[in-house]
Protein backbone atom coordinates (compact mmCIF):
# COMPACT_ATOMS: atom_id res chain seq x y z
CA UNK A 1 0.00 0.00 0.00
CA UNK A 2 3.12 2.72 0.92
CA UNK A 3 4.37 2.05 -2.83
CA UNK A 4 1.06 2.47 -4.16
CA UNK A 5 0.59 5.97 -2.29
CA UNK A 6 3.96 6.77 -3.54
CA UNK A 7 2.74 6.20 -6.69
CA UNK A 8 -0.09 8.15 -6.24
CA UNK A 9 2.34 10.92 -4.93
CA UNK A 10 4.59 11.19 -8.30
CA UNK A 11 1.69 11.35 -10.84
CA UNK A 12 0.42 14.58 -8.76
CA UNK A 13 3.91 15.83 -8.93
CA UNK A 14 3.62 15.04 -12.48
CA UNK A 15 0.83 16.89 -12.80
CA UNK A 16 2.02 19.97 -11.03
CA UNK A 17 5.40 20.25 -13.94
CA UNK A 18 2.90 19.80 -16.57
CA UNK A 19 1.19 23.10 -15.63
CA UNK A 20 4.82 24.75 -15.01
CA UNK A 21 5.92 23.83 -18.58
CA UNK A 22 2.38 25.21 -19.73
CA UNK A 23 0.47 21.75 -20.32
CA UNK A 24 -3.05 21.64 -19.43
CA UNK A 25 -3.71 18.06 -17.60
CA UNK A 26 -7.42 18.54 -18.27
CA UNK A 27 -8.13 20.31 -21.38
CA UNK A 28 -11.90 20.67 -22.58
CA UNK A 29 -12.19 19.27 -25.00
CA UNK A 30 -10.68 17.07 -28.22
CA UNK A 31 -12.21 16.44 -31.97
CA UNK A 32 -12.18 13.05 -32.72
CA UNK A 33 -12.58 11.61 -36.23
CA UNK A 34 -12.46 8.04 -35.18
CA UNK A 35 -12.99 5.45 -33.30
CA UNK A 36 -10.28 2.76 -33.15
CA UNK A 37 -12.46 -0.16 -34.56
CA UNK A 38 -13.53 2.40 -37.32
CA UNK A 39 -9.73 2.79 -37.96
CA UNK A 40 -9.29 -1.12 -37.94
CA UNK A 41 -12.27 -2.30 -39.98
CA UNK A 42 -12.26 0.32 -42.53
CA UNK A 43 -8.46 0.05 -43.39
CA UNK A 44 -8.49 -0.16 -47.23
CA UNK A 45 -10.29 3.21 -47.24
CA UNK A 46 -8.31 5.04 -44.56
CA UNK A 47 -4.95 3.92 -45.33
CA UNK A 48 -3.14 7.06 -46.01
CA UNK A 49 -5.16 8.93 -44.63
CA UNK A 50 -5.54 11.69 -42.11
CA UNK A 51 -7.23 10.62 -38.33
CA UNK A 52 -8.14 11.81 -34.78
CA UNK A 53 -8.45 8.71 -32.32
CA UNK A 54 -8.47 9.23 -28.74
CA UNK A 55 -8.25 6.99 -25.99
CA UNK A 56 -6.51 5.92 -22.53
CA UNK A 57 -3.33 4.66 -22.70
CA UNK A 58 -2.90 0.80 -21.93
CA UNK A 59 0.24 0.11 -22.94
CA UNK A 60 3.38 1.43 -23.69
CA UNK A 61 7.00 1.40 -24.99
CA UNK A 62 9.13 4.25 -25.19
CA UNK A 63 12.53 3.68 -26.91
CA UNK A 64 15.04 6.77 -27.97
CA UNK A 65 13.52 9.20 -31.32
CA UNK A 66 10.29 6.80 -31.70
CA UNK A 67 7.90 5.14 -29.36
CA UNK A 68 4.52 2.98 -29.47
CA UNK A 69 1.81 2.66 -27.51
CA UNK A 70 -1.82 0.81 -27.41
CA UNK A 71 -5.21 3.26 -26.37
CA UNK A 72 -8.14 1.87 -25.72
CA UNK A 73 -11.86 3.65 -26.09
CA UNK A 74 -15.16 1.96 -25.69
CA UNK A 75 -14.40 0.42 -29.45
CA UNK A 76 -11.36 -1.56 -28.55
CA UNK A 77 -7.95 -1.11 -29.24
CA UNK A 78 -4.98 0.43 -31.31
CA UNK A 79 -1.31 1.29 -31.74
CA UNK A 80 0.01 4.18 -31.90
CA UNK A 81 3.31 5.09 -33.75
CA UNK A 82 4.70 8.58 -31.61
CA UNK A 83 8.18 9.68 -33.39
CA UNK A 84 9.91 12.63 -32.34
CA UNK A 85 11.02 14.38 -34.96
CA UNK A 86 7.22 14.02 -36.30
CA UNK A 87 5.20 15.67 -33.22
CA UNK A 88 8.08 17.86 -32.09
CA UNK A 89 10.62 17.46 -29.52
CA UNK A 90 8.36 19.27 -26.49
CA UNK A 91 5.37 17.05 -27.04
CA UNK A 92 7.92 14.24 -27.27
CA UNK A 93 9.10 14.81 -23.82
CA UNK A 94 6.13 15.42 -22.46
CA UNK A 95 4.64 11.67 -23.96
CA UNK A 96 7.35 10.13 -22.43
CA UNK A 97 6.24 11.35 -18.83
CA UNK A 98 2.90 9.81 -19.51
CA UNK A 99 1.46 7.00 -17.77
CA UNK A 100 -0.74 4.01 -18.43
CA UNK A 101 -4.09 5.03 -17.68
CA UNK A 102 -3.84 8.29 -19.07
CA UNK A 103 -6.09 9.65 -21.78
CA UNK A 104 -4.64 11.50 -24.70
CA UNK A 105 -5.66 12.62 -27.87
CA UNK A 106 -3.79 11.72 -31.63
CA UNK A 107 -3.91 13.16 -34.88
CA UNK A 108 -2.10 11.20 -37.66
CA UNK A 109 -1.74 8.75 -40.65
CA UNK A 110 -3.57 5.84 -40.60
CA UNK A 111 -0.73 3.08 -41.97
CA UNK A 112 0.49 -0.55 -41.42
CA UNK A 113 4.12 -0.47 -39.21
CA UNK A 114 6.71 -3.16 -40.75
CA UNK A 115 4.86 -6.00 -38.78
CA UNK A 116 1.95 -5.33 -40.20
CA UNK A 117 0.01 -3.97 -37.35
CA UNK A 118 -2.64 -0.98 -38.22
CA UNK A 119 -1.76 1.90 -36.35
CA UNK A 120 -1.85 5.44 -36.44
CA UNK A 121 1.37 7.43 -37.21
CA UNK A 122 0.93 10.33 -35.26
CA UNK A 123 1.27 14.12 -36.36
CA UNK A 124 0.47 15.95 -32.95
CA UNK A 125 -0.43 14.50 -29.55
CA UNK A 126 -2.21 16.03 -26.56
CA UNK A 127 -2.98 14.81 -23.07
CA UNK A 128 -6.59 14.57 -21.96
CA UNK A 129 -6.61 13.43 -18.67
CA UNK A 130 -3.87 12.53 -16.23
CA UNK A 131 -4.52 9.81 -14.48
CA UNK A 132 -3.82 9.71 -10.52
CA UNK A 133 -4.15 6.30 -9.39
CA UNK A 134 -2.86 3.36 -11.49
CA UNK A 135 -4.54 0.95 -13.15
CA UNK A 136 -4.34 -2.90 -12.15
CA UNK A 137 -3.09 -3.79 -15.55
CA UNK A 138 -2.53 -7.83 -16.11
CA UNK A 139 0.61 -9.21 -17.55
CA UNK A 140 0.95 -12.10 -19.40
CA UNK A 141 3.61 -14.70 -19.68
CA UNK A 142 4.43 -17.45 -21.78
CA UNK A 143 5.98 -20.61 -19.51
CA UNK A 144 6.09 -24.05 -20.28
CA UNK A 145 4.52 -23.11 -23.84
CA UNK A 146 1.50 -21.61 -22.14
CA UNK A 147 0.27 -18.22 -21.74
CA UNK A 148 -0.10 -17.20 -17.90
CA UNK A 149 -2.00 -13.94 -16.64
CA UNK A 150 -0.51 -11.87 -14.05
CA UNK A 151 -2.01 -9.13 -11.40
CA UNK A 152 -5.39 -9.52 -13.23
CA UNK A 153 -8.16 -7.20 -11.90
CA UNK A 154 -10.31 -10.36 -10.64
CA UNK A 155 -11.46 -9.64 -7.04
CA UNK A 156 -15.27 -9.89 -7.55
CA UNK A 157 -15.69 -7.23 -4.31
CA UNK A 158 -13.65 -5.00 -5.95
CA UNK A 159 -14.89 -5.36 -9.31
CA UNK A 160 -18.11 -4.61 -8.31
CA UNK A 161 -16.87 -2.03 -6.10
CA UNK A 162 -14.81 -0.59 -8.27
CA UNK A 163 -17.21 -0.87 -11.56
CA UNK A 164 -15.09 1.61 -13.36
CA UNK A 165 -11.80 0.13 -13.33
CA UNK A 166 -13.46 -3.00 -14.15
CA UNK A 167 -14.39 -1.45 -17.05
CA UNK A 168 -11.55 -0.34 -18.28
CA UNK A 169 -9.34 -3.24 -17.49
CA UNK A 170 -11.67 -6.11 -18.70
CA UNK A 171 -13.61 -5.12 -21.60
CA UNK A 172 -15.26 -8.25 -22.08
CA UNK A 173 -17.04 -6.62 -18.83
CA UNK A 174 -18.23 -3.56 -21.20
CA UNK A 175 -20.10 -5.91 -23.77
CA UNK A 176 -22.09 -7.43 -21.16
CA UNK A 177 -23.72 -3.99 -20.38
CA UNK A 178 -23.81 -3.28 -24.19
CA UNK A 179 -25.73 -5.96 -24.95
CA UNK A 180 -27.78 -5.19 -21.85
CA UNK A 181 -28.98 -1.91 -23.68
CA UNK A 182 -29.91 -3.69 -26.66
CA UNK A 183 -31.89 -5.91 -25.00
CA UNK A 184 -34.01 -3.25 -23.45
CA UNK A 185 -33.74 -1.28 -27.02
CA UNK A 186 -35.71 -4.56 -28.25
CA UNK A 187 -38.10 -5.06 -25.65
CA UNK A 188 -39.01 -0.98 -26.08
CA UNK A 189 -39.15 -1.65 -29.99
CA UNK A 190 -41.45 -4.92 -29.78
CA UNK A 191 -43.81 -3.21 -27.68
CA UNK A 192 -43.79 -0.18 -29.49
CA UNK A 193 -44.36 -1.55 -32.20
CA UNK A 194 -46.99 -3.65 -30.86
CA UNK A 195 -48.90 -0.68 -30.10
CA UNK A 196 -48.26 0.01 -26.04
CA UNK A 197 -47.49 3.26 -24.25
CA UNK A 198 -44.74 4.01 -22.36
CA UNK A 199 -45.81 5.54 -19.16
CA UNK A 200 -44.11 6.42 -15.83
CA UNK A 201 -45.74 6.34 -12.35
CA UNK A 202 -44.81 7.15 -8.84
CA UNK A 203 -41.22 6.40 -7.54
CA UNK A 204 -42.47 7.89 -4.17
CA UNK A 205 -45.56 5.83 -2.87
CA UNK A 206 -48.19 6.55 0.03
CA UNK A 207 -48.77 2.72 0.02
CA UNK A 208 -46.90 0.07 -1.30
CA UNK A 209 -48.29 -2.21 -3.36
CA UNK A 210 -48.08 -4.60 -6.45
CA UNK A 211 -45.96 -7.62 -4.90
CA UNK A 212 -44.90 -9.61 -2.17
CA UNK A 213 -42.26 -7.84 -1.00
CA UNK A 214 -40.83 -5.79 2.34
CA UNK A 215 -40.29 -1.77 1.35
CA UNK A 216 -38.27 0.50 1.59
CA UNK A 217 -39.61 3.85 4.19
CA UNK A 218 -39.06 7.23 3.93
CA UNK A 219 -40.39 10.42 5.28
CA UNK A 220 -41.80 13.68 3.24
CA UNK A 221 -41.42 16.37 5.47
CA UNK A 222 -43.23 19.31 3.82
CA UNK A 223 -46.19 16.78 3.79
CA UNK A 224 -45.06 15.37 7.03
CA UNK A 225 -46.10 11.72 5.64
CA UNK A 226 -44.36 8.60 5.96
CA UNK A 227 -43.72 7.57 2.39
CA UNK A 228 -42.60 4.28 0.45
CA UNK A 229 -39.95 3.70 -2.60
CA UNK A 230 -41.82 1.37 -4.81
CA UNK A 231 -41.77 -2.45 -4.79
CA UNK A 232 -43.59 -2.75 -8.24
CA UNK A 233 -45.79 -0.24 -10.42
CA UNK A 234 -48.67 -2.95 -10.83
CA UNK A 235 -51.13 -0.83 -9.02
CA UNK A 236 -50.96 2.56 -10.76
CA UNK A 237 -50.59 0.90 -14.33
CA UNK A 238 -53.94 -0.89 -13.60
CA UNK A 239 -55.29 2.72 -12.60
CA UNK A 240 -54.31 3.63 -16.15
CA UNK A 241 -56.09 0.43 -17.76
CA UNK A 242 -59.22 2.08 -15.62
CA UNK A 243 -58.76 5.51 -16.95
CA UNK A 244 -59.27 4.48 -20.74
CA UNK A 245 -55.15 3.64 -21.66
CA UNK A 246 -55.67 0.12 -23.27
CA UNK A 247 -52.02 -0.66 -23.48
CA UNK A 248 -48.52 0.75 -21.10
CA UNK A 249 -46.21 -0.47 -20.08
CA UNK A 250 -43.13 1.14 -17.94
CA UNK A 251 -39.45 0.36 -17.21
CA UNK A 252 -39.16 0.37 -13.79
CA UNK A 253 -36.74 1.14 -10.98
CA UNK A 254 -38.36 -0.83 -8.17
CA UNK A 255 -37.01 -1.47 -4.53
CA UNK A 256 -37.02 -4.16 -1.84
CA UNK A 257 -35.76 -4.44 1.23
CA UNK A 258 -35.08 -8.29 1.83
CA UNK A 259 -32.12 -10.10 1.48
CA UNK A 260 -29.36 -10.67 -1.16
CA UNK A 261 -27.94 -13.42 -3.53
CA UNK A 262 -26.84 -13.88 -6.74
CA UNK A 263 -31.01 -13.45 -7.88
CA UNK A 264 -31.61 -10.42 -5.60
CA UNK A 265 -30.54 -6.74 -5.39
CA UNK A 266 -32.86 -4.22 -2.91
CA UNK A 267 -32.85 -2.25 -6.19
CA UNK A 268 -33.63 -3.47 -10.09
CA UNK A 269 -34.96 -3.07 -12.96
CA UNK A 270 -38.14 -4.20 -14.31
CA UNK A 271 -40.78 -3.86 -17.36
CA UNK A 272 -44.76 -4.14 -15.90
CA UNK A 273 -47.02 -4.31 -19.01
CA UNK A 274 -51.00 -4.21 -19.22
CA UNK A 275 -53.34 -4.62 -22.39
CA UNK A 276 -57.33 -4.42 -21.90
CA UNK A 277 -59.44 -7.12 -22.83
CA UNK A 278 -57.16 -10.10 -22.79
CA UNK A 279 -56.35 -13.05 -20.62
CA UNK A 280 -53.06 -14.71 -19.56
CA UNK A 281 -53.32 -17.00 -22.64
CA UNK A 282 -53.27 -14.57 -24.80
CA UNK A 283 -50.34 -13.31 -22.55
CA UNK A 284 -48.25 -16.55 -22.95
CA UNK A 285 -48.56 -15.83 -26.68
CA UNK A 286 -47.14 -12.75 -26.22
CA UNK A 287 -44.13 -13.76 -24.01
CA UNK A 288 -43.11 -16.47 -26.35
CA UNK A 289 -42.82 -13.61 -29.13
CA UNK A 290 -41.44 -11.36 -27.86
CA UNK A 291 -38.16 -13.37 -26.12
CA UNK A 292 -37.90 -14.61 -29.28
CA UNK A 293 -38.01 -11.46 -31.12
CA UNK A 294 -35.11 -9.90 -28.41
CA UNK A 295 -33.10 -13.09 -28.50
CA UNK A 296 -32.79 -12.26 -32.17
CA UNK A 297 -32.16 -8.64 -31.89
CA UNK A 298 -29.22 -9.52 -29.51
CA UNK A 299 -27.66 -13.04 -31.07
CA UNK A 300 -29.57 -12.96 -34.34
CA UNK A 301 -31.11 -16.50 -33.14
CA UNK A 302 -33.71 -18.21 -30.95
CA UNK A 303 -31.07 -20.10 -29.25
CA UNK A 304 -29.05 -19.07 -26.76
CA UNK A 305 -25.97 -20.85 -24.27
CA UNK A 306 -26.43 -20.36 -20.06
CA UNK A 307 -24.03 -22.23 -17.46
CA UNK A 308 -23.50 -24.78 -19.85
CA UNK A 309 -27.03 -25.27 -21.33
CA UNK A 310 -28.36 -24.65 -25.05
CA UNK A 311 -31.76 -23.34 -24.64
CA UNK A 312 -34.24 -22.73 -27.28
CA UNK A 313 -36.51 -19.38 -26.97
CA UNK A 314 -38.51 -20.37 -30.11
CA UNK A 315 -42.06 -22.02 -30.91
CA UNK A 316 -44.25 -22.67 -27.95
CA UNK A 317 -43.02 -22.85 -24.90
CA UNK A 318 -44.61 -26.20 -22.29
CA UNK A 319 -47.49 -25.37 -19.99
CA UNK A 320 -47.64 -26.63 -16.97
CA UNK A 321 -49.77 -26.27 -13.91
CA UNK A 322 -47.94 -25.81 -10.59
CA UNK A 323 -49.69 -28.49 -8.49
CA UNK A 324 -48.61 -30.75 -10.98
CA UNK A 325 -45.39 -29.15 -11.62
CA UNK A 326 -44.15 -30.23 -8.29
CA UNK A 327 -46.12 -34.08 -8.13
CA UNK A 328 -43.64 -34.70 -11.12
CA UNK A 329 -40.51 -33.46 -9.77
CA UNK A 330 -40.92 -34.69 -5.75
CA UNK A 331 -43.65 -37.15 -6.51
CA UNK A 332 -45.86 -35.44 -3.61
CA UNK A 333 -49.16 -34.68 -4.32
CA UNK A 334 -50.28 -31.46 -2.53
CA UNK A 335 -53.13 -30.37 -4.25
CA UNK A 336 -55.83 -31.50 -1.76
CA UNK A 337 -53.65 -30.85 1.49
CA UNK A 338 -54.59 -28.39 4.20
CA UNK A 339 -52.22 -26.12 5.72
CA UNK A 340 -51.40 -29.21 8.37
CA UNK A 341 -50.71 -31.71 5.98
CA UNK A 342 -48.32 -29.33 4.06
CA UNK A 343 -46.25 -28.25 6.81
CA UNK A 344 -45.83 -32.34 7.31
CA UNK A 345 -44.81 -32.57 3.60
CA UNK A 346 -42.35 -29.88 3.71
CA UNK A 347 -40.69 -30.67 6.76
CA UNK A 348 -40.41 -34.82 5.63
CA UNK A 349 -38.14 -32.79 2.56
CA UNK A 350 -36.42 -31.01 5.02
CA UNK A 351 -37.55 -27.67 4.58
CA UNK A 352 -37.87 -24.72 6.94
CA UNK A 353 -40.93 -23.43 7.29
CA UNK A 354 -42.18 -20.74 9.79
CA UNK A 355 -44.92 -19.83 11.44
CA UNK A 356 -45.77 -17.09 9.18
CA UNK A 357 -46.39 -19.01 5.82
CA UNK A 358 -49.46 -19.93 4.73
CA UNK A 359 -50.39 -22.93 2.65
CA UNK A 360 -49.33 -20.92 -0.84
CA UNK A 361 -46.15 -19.97 0.70
CA UNK A 362 -45.01 -23.40 1.71
CA UNK A 363 -46.28 -24.38 -1.48
CA UNK A 364 -44.27 -21.84 -3.79
CA UNK A 365 -41.09 -23.15 -1.27
CA UNK A 366 -41.12 -26.71 -2.17
CA UNK A 367 -41.61 -25.44 -5.98
CA UNK A 368 -38.52 -22.95 -5.55
CA UNK A 369 -36.49 -25.67 -4.27
CA UNK A 370 -37.35 -29.22 -6.12
CA UNK A 371 -38.85 -27.85 -9.33
CA UNK A 372 -37.74 -24.60 -10.44
CA UNK A 373 -33.95 -25.17 -10.66
CA UNK A 374 -34.88 -28.50 -13.28
CA UNK A 375 -36.83 -26.18 -15.57
CA UNK A 376 -34.19 -25.36 -17.99
CA UNK A 377 -35.99 -25.16 -21.40
CA UNK A 378 -38.54 -22.33 -21.44
CA UNK A 379 -41.54 -23.26 -19.24
CA UNK A 380 -44.73 -21.42 -18.55
CA UNK A 381 -45.94 -22.59 -14.67
CA UNK A 382 -49.54 -21.88 -14.57
CA UNK A 383 -52.34 -21.82 -12.41
CA UNK A 384 -51.43 -21.04 -8.96
CA UNK A 385 -53.01 -21.12 -5.65
CA UNK A 386 -55.12 -18.41 -5.10
CA UNK A 387 -52.94 -17.28 -1.72
CA UNK A 388 -50.27 -17.25 -3.58
CA UNK A 389 -51.69 -14.36 -5.94
CA UNK A 390 -53.92 -11.68 -4.49
CA UNK A 391 -54.21 -9.80 -7.32
CA UNK A 392 -54.89 -12.45 -9.95
CA UNK A 393 -58.13 -13.33 -11.41
CA UNK A 394 -59.83 -17.10 -10.37
CA UNK A 395 -59.25 -19.69 -12.36
CA UNK A 396 -62.63 -20.05 -14.56
CA UNK A 397 -62.00 -23.67 -13.75
CA UNK A 398 -61.08 -24.06 -10.03
CA UNK A 399 -61.96 -21.17 -7.66
CA UNK A 400 -59.47 -22.69 -5.25
CA UNK A 401 -56.69 -21.68 -8.59
CA UNK A 402 -55.55 -18.38 -10.16
CA UNK A 403 -54.81 -17.32 -13.91
CA UNK A 404 -51.29 -16.81 -13.48
CA UNK A 405 -48.21 -18.16 -15.06
CA UNK A 406 -44.15 -17.58 -14.62
CA UNK A 407 -42.01 -18.16 -17.18
CA UNK A 408 -39.06 -20.23 -16.01
CA UNK A 409 -36.08 -20.58 -18.14
CA UNK A 410 -32.81 -21.86 -17.17
CA UNK A 411 -33.75 -22.72 -14.16
CA UNK A 412 -35.05 -19.68 -12.73
CA UNK A 413 -38.44 -17.04 -12.52
CA UNK A 414 -37.29 -14.45 -15.18
CA UNK A 415 -41.37 -12.78 -14.73
CA UNK A 416 -45.27 -12.77 -13.56
CA UNK A 417 -48.25 -12.90 -15.21
CA UNK A 418 -51.73 -12.82 -15.10
CA UNK A 419 -55.71 -12.51 -15.81
CA UNK A 420 -56.07 -9.69 -13.71
CA UNK A 421 -58.26 -8.97 -10.84
CA UNK A 422 -60.91 -6.96 -11.91
CA UNK A 423 -63.37 -7.48 -9.49
CA UNK A 424 -63.12 -4.83 -6.38
CA UNK A 425 -65.20 -6.91 -4.17
CA UNK A 426 -62.99 -10.06 -4.55
CA UNK A 427 -60.26 -7.95 -4.72
CA UNK A 428 -61.00 -6.21 -1.13
CA UNK A 429 -61.24 -10.39 0.23
CA UNK A 430 -58.45 -10.82 -0.74
CA UNK A 431 -56.76 -7.41 0.60
CA UNK A 432 -58.22 -8.88 3.67
CA UNK A 433 -56.59 -11.96 3.87
CA UNK A 434 -52.99 -10.66 2.89
CA UNK A 435 -54.02 -8.50 5.99
CA UNK A 436 -54.59 -11.54 7.89
CA UNK A 437 -51.64 -12.95 6.93
CA UNK A 438 -49.39 -9.78 8.04
CA UNK A 439 -50.73 -10.06 11.28
CA UNK A 440 -49.51 -13.36 11.40
CA UNK A 441 -45.99 -12.15 11.02
CA UNK A 442 -45.94 -12.05 7.40
CA UNK A 443 -43.55 -8.99 6.74
CA UNK A 444 -44.19 -9.62 2.51
CA UNK A 445 -47.78 -9.84 2.61
CA UNK A 446 -49.74 -6.93 0.94
CA UNK A 447 -51.40 -3.98 2.10
CA UNK A 448 -54.95 -2.77 1.57
CA UNK A 449 -54.88 0.06 -0.96
CA UNK A 450 -58.35 2.27 -0.75
CA UNK A 451 -57.67 3.96 -3.78
CA UNK A 452 -57.13 1.10 -6.17
CA UNK A 453 -59.82 -0.65 -4.43
CA UNK A 454 -62.06 2.72 -5.59
CA UNK A 455 -60.08 2.40 -8.91
CA UNK A 456 -61.65 -1.00 -9.77
CA UNK A 457 -65.18 0.25 -8.47
CA UNK A 458 -64.78 2.70 -11.38
CA UNK A 459 -64.30 -0.23 -13.69
CA UNK A 460 -61.47 -1.85 -15.03
CA UNK A 461 -61.88 -4.02 -18.21
CA UNK A 462 -60.89 -7.94 -18.42
CA UNK A 463 -57.21 -7.08 -18.19
CA UNK A 464 -53.48 -9.17 -18.81
CA UNK A 465 -51.08 -8.28 -17.01
CA UNK A 466 -47.31 -9.32 -17.06
CA UNK A 467 -43.67 -8.17 -15.50
CA UNK A 468 -40.64 -9.00 -16.34
CA UNK A 469 -37.44 -9.08 -14.62
CA UNK A 470 -34.70 -7.14 -17.00
CA UNK A 471 -31.67 -8.01 -14.88
CA UNK A 472 -32.51 -11.74 -14.60
CA UNK A 473 -33.50 -11.57 -18.54
CA UNK A 474 -29.74 -9.88 -18.96
CA UNK A 475 -28.36 -13.12 -17.08
CA UNK A 476 -29.87 -15.22 -19.39
CA UNK A 477 -29.29 -13.20 -22.46
CA UNK A 478 -25.62 -12.64 -21.62
CA UNK A 479 -24.85 -16.25 -19.85
CA UNK A 480 -24.07 -14.93 -16.05
CA UNK A 481 -24.29 -16.30 -12.96
CA UNK A 482 -25.01 -13.45 -10.58
CA UNK A 483 -27.41 -10.33 -11.00
CA UNK A 484 -24.35 -8.28 -9.47
CA UNK A 485 -23.08 -9.00 -13.09
CA UNK A 486 -25.53 -7.43 -15.14
CA UNK A 487 -25.91 -4.26 -12.83
CA UNK A 488 -23.30 -1.81 -13.34
CA UNK A 489 -23.26 -0.27 -9.58
CA UNK A 490 -25.08 -3.32 -7.83
CA UNK A 491 -25.61 -2.72 -3.89
CA UNK A 492 -22.43 -3.47 -1.39
CA UNK A 493 -21.52 -3.41 2.36
CA UNK A 494 -19.88 0.46 3.21
CA UNK A 495 -16.55 -0.43 2.63
CA UNK A 496 -14.32 0.28 5.46
CA UNK A 497 -11.54 2.56 5.41
CA UNK A 498 -9.19 2.00 8.06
Amino acid sequence: MEDYNQLIEIRKEKIEKLRETGVNPFPYMFDRSHMTADVKHDFENLEGQDVSVAGRIMAVRVMGKASFCHIQDMQGRLQLYIQRDAIGEETYTMFKTLDIGDHIGVSGTVKKTKTGEISVFANSLELLAKSIRPLPIAKEKEEDGKKVIYDQFSDIELRYRHRYTDLVVNPEVRDVFIKRSKIITAMREFLNDNEFLEVETPVLQPIYGGAAARPFKTHHNTLDTTLYLRIANELYLKRLIVGGFDRVYEFAKDFRNEGMDRFHNPEFTQVELYVAYKDYNWMMDFVEKMFNHIAQKVHGSSVIHFNNHEIDLSGKWRRLPILDAVKEYTGVDVSHMDEEKLRKAAKEMHLEITPDMGPGKIIDEIFGEFVEPKLIQPTFIIDHPVEMSPLAKKHRSNPKLVERFEPIIGGKEVGNAFSELNDPLDQRERFMAQMDLKNRGDEEAQVLDEDFLHALEIGMPPTAGLGVGIDRLTMLLTNQSSIRDVIFFPQMRPEKHS
